[in-house]
C-alpha cells in the first residue's frame, strides 16, 4: 500500500498489507516492497492488481491462479480481447523487477517474456477510478446493475 496505506490497512480485513514508503516514486517501487516481502515465502507467482480498479472481480485471480498452476510464467487478464489487470508473474521472473523504474509495471515487462492471455470477462468490471467523483458514478452503475 502507499498513498494512505495505513488507513485502508485498517478497515480490510484478511489480507495481509505490505506498505511501500516511497509509493511515491512509482508502481516499481510498489511492485518492488511486494516481491521483497514474498521473497522468503513459499510462493511461486503473484497477482499484481491495481487499487484504483476496486471492482476487479476475485474469480479473476482464481482464473489466473488456476493459470499459474498450469504452468504459465506470466499471464495478463483479458475482458472481451482487452488486456487489463490483474497480471500473473512467476517467481523466476521477479528479479526482472529489479530494472524497472517509476511508474513502470508488470505491463512493462511483457516485450521481454511470452505472455498468456486468461480470459476474465465477466468476472468483474475493469473500470479505472481516479477521483471520488469517478467512484460515486461507478458505485451507482455497479447498483443499478443488481437490480
Amino acid at each position: 500500500m502507499g498513498y494512505e496505506g495505513l488507513a485502508v490497512g485498517k478497515v480490510i480485513a484478511d489480507v495481509e498489507v505490505v506498505h511501500c514508503p516511497n509509493w511515491e516514486l512509482g508502481q516499481a517501487h510498489s511492485l518492488r516492497a511486494v516481491i521483497q516481502a514474498l521473497n522468503h515465502r513459499d510462493v511461486d507467482a503473484l497477482c499484481v492488481g491495481l487499487a484504483d480498479q476496486p471492482l476487479i472481480g476475485p474469480e479473476s485471480y482464481r482464473r489466473l491462479a488456476t493459470a499459474a498452476k498450469a504452468g504459465v510464467r506470466f499471464g495478463v487478464s483479458t475482458y472481451s480481447g482487452q488486456r487489463g489487470n490483474p497480471v500473473l508473474i512467476h517467481r523466476e521472473l521477479w528479479s526482472d523487477v529489479d530494472n524497472l523504474t517509476g511508474d513502470e509495471g508488470a505491463r512493462a515487462l511483457m516485450g521481454e517474456h511470452e505472455v498468456t492471455e486468461i480470459d476474465c470477462t465477466g468476472t468483474g468490471i475493469s473500470t479505472d477510478v481516479d477521483t471520488i467523483s469517478e467512484l460515486h458514478r461507478l458505485e451507482e452503475e455497479y447498483h443499478a446493475n443488481l437490480k
